[in-house]
């Protein structure tokens, strides 16, 4: 399995003065997705949790919905040139009777670690449809709960306290307890890696889960949570105009900005809000 962090010699400039030190780095690679042996996609991700990424993926896309739809998942020979293994092709065999993906789930040429949506092979596939109600979950959560999540995600994020590059993504629930953590330098990776352990572990519908963003919340990410059935998202900054229009389509509850006890709530009703002061006197 590939490094997830390597060091590197740095300048450092301060007011001080110049010196010189290593600096831990994120690891950043490719790698390739392919279904029943033939190329699907390429992203660049930070090694680690690989085949959670790709069951994630798929879920996302629509592809699969259960466990029991991948057979399975393993790396191909991808070699160095000093003849060892990358582990940065990973196919996947469908199981008999699930279709293989539509052509409009291939991407153009790759992923690239800040962006999931912009290779698409048509725009038209963006905008995809979902196999779970999401409207039917019961899930509610408490401000409370959530100025907190914040802080214990951050507890987590082992490899960005060493590097300072890393994103992350959780799925909690209606207490507040983090189910799953993972880092990627890509957003929309370290969502499938949650997305995937969750399919991996038959959690999926994610009904009863939240989806905790430690950036912002973009359209897709919004969009890989209502194909995972998550009726929450809570992300620490801003998210964009489509990511609320989907939001408020899919009947996803959106919280942005959630910095401590402050969060602005964006669509839905599943945050169980103080009771406003009594300024009567």
């Amino acid at each position: 399995m590939g490094r997830v962090t390597v060091r590197r010699p740095v300048r450092m400039v301060r007011t001080q003065g110049v010196r010189s030190r290593p600096d831990a780095l994120a690891v950043e690679e490719p790698l390739e997705l392919r279904v029943g042996g033939h190329p699907l996609a390429v992203t660049m991700r930070t090694p680690g949790h690989d085949v959670d990424l790709a069951r994630g993926f798929l879920l996302s896309e629509g592809v699969v919905g259960a466990r029991g739809d991948i057979a399975v998942a393993r790396y191909c020979d991808s070699v160095d040139e000093a003849g060892r293994n990358t582990y940065n092709v990973l196919d996947v065999l469908l199981a008999d009777g699930v279709p293989a993906p539509d052509v409009g789930v291939e991407r153009n040429f790759y992923t690239t670690s800040s962006c999931g949506v912009c290779g698409k092979a048509a725009l038209d596939a963006v905008r995809l449809r979902g196999r779970f109600d999401v409207s039917a979950s019961e899930l509610a959560v408490t401000t409370g709960v959530l100025a907190g999540l914040p802080d214990t995600l951050r507890e987590h994020q082992r490899v960005f306290d060493s590097t300072g590059g890393l994103h992350a993504a959780a799925l909690f629930d209606s207490d507040g307890t983090l189910l799953v953590v993972r880092e990627d330098v890509g957003r929309h990776n370290a969502v499938d890696k949650v997305l995937g352990w969750a399919l991996e572990h038959d959690r999926v519908p994610l009904s009863g889960a939240g989806l905790l963003l430690s950036g912002r919340a973009s359209f897709e990410l919004v969009q890989k949570a209502a194909m995972a059935g998550i009726p929450l998202v809570a992300a620490v900054s801003a998210p964009s105009s489509l990511a609320v229009d989907l939001a408020e389509e899919r009947g996803v509850t959106l919280v942005g900005f959630l910095r401590g006890a402050e969060m602005n709530l964006y669509t839905g009703d599943r945050v169980r809000e103080p009771a406003p002061a009594d300024d009567t006197r």
